[in-house]
Parts: C-alpha cells; structure tokens; sequence
C-alpha cells in the first residue's frame, strides 16, 4: 500500500487585518483543502525591518568573511530563507493595497531575494534556485480588477516568484469586492472547491 506525500506548507499572510480579511479566509480554505503535513506560518501584520545599508553590506560581504554584527544582521533573512525553502507549497494571502502589493509583503520579498540563496547569476542572466515548488496565491481587492492594466500585484508576483524558481504558480481572486460584493468572494470559494480535491 502507497502512502500519499503530504505536503509541506508555507503560508504568508500580508493582509495588515487580522479579522473580516478575504485573503486570510480564502487562504484558510486553500490550506484545509490542500491537508498538509505541516504548516509554517509568517504572518506579515508583525512587520518585518525594511533592507538598510548594513544589510546589504553584510548580504554581499562572502559568507566566510561575514563578521558577527554582519551574521546577526542576516540571522532573521536566513531564517525566511530556510523556511522558504523547506516548504513545498507555498501559500500567499494577498490584498492588493492601492493597485499592488502591501509594504509587509515587499519587505519579505527583499529579505528572501538573495543571490547564491534563491537565485543565481549565470552568463546568462539569473536563474532561480527554488525550483519544484507550488504557489497559490489568494488575492483580495476592493476596485482593482485582478489582470487589467492597473493591476500590478498579480504579475509582480508571478515575476518574482519565477525570480527565484517558482513556476507552478495559481492565483485565486476575489477582486472588485466594493463593487460585486460576497459574489467575488463566492468565485473565489469556488475555484478553490473546483481545482483541489482532498
């Protein structure tokens, strides 16, 4: 008898509303359908520091030169880093804040957008490193029609998600809510119900 790999998850949750969020609720349901092994959570409304100097100096000083202020100025991008690449499935909760994506949630990207961690240089280009994975990635507007021209959340992430290796990626949207109502909601509810199948 085989044994079915559960998955590995790592839910990002960007929505500054910790109660009556679309985006946590429609995340919740991806993650009960999907059932996985193991569950890590990185709640954006803890907001993380943004890139400083000393950041960067210590992220493109090499590895074995790094002093200890430098090490312990990366300690917490390392930590993403790790969680990021420990997981299988990752899962973005994501309002779309003034037609893009919350500060919380750029600040995480420069933390774990890092050379020779999740992406390369090659003579080529860069190329990512975070390759295998699976994204879904629930949106939440209020006017902004996920896909049009003044849309600039879905296809930044889609960019940089394949940035850093991650391909596989589907979104989940539940756009235009002050216009359509608990309808975009229930559109949303429904893709989730029609493409997972426990």
């Amino acid at each position: 008898m085989t044994q079915t790999h559960k998955p590995s998850i790592l839910r990002i949750d960007a929505s500054a509303r910790n109660q009556g969020s679309t985006s946590r609720a429609l995340t919740d349901a991806l993650i009960d359908k999907l059932s996985p092994e193991s569950v890590v959570v990185r709640d954006l409304s803890q907001p993380l520091p943004f890139v400083t100097e000393g950041w960067i100096g210590a992220n493109f000083t090499d590895e074995s030169d790094r002093s200890d202020e430098q090490r312990e100025i990366l300690a917490l991008s390392d930590q993403l880093v790790e969680e990021l690449v420990a997981a299988d499935i990752l899962v973005l909760g994501v309002p779309v804040y003034n037609f893009g994506v919350p500060a919380a949630l750029k600040a995480w990207i420069d933390l774990i957008a890092r050379a020779r961690k999740t992406f390369r240089y090659t003579e080529t280009g860069p190329v990512g490193m975070l390759t295998g994975k699976k994204a879904y990635i629930a949106l939440a507007s209020g006017g902004t029609e996920i896909g049009s021209e003044i849309d600039f959340a879905s296809g930044y992430l889609r960019h940089i998600l394949s940035f850093i290796g991650v391909e596989d990626v589907t979104f989940i949207a539940a756009d235009q809510q002050m216009m359509k109502g608990d309808a975009a909601i229930n559109v949303a509810q429904e893709q989730i119900e029609q493409m997972l199948v426990k």
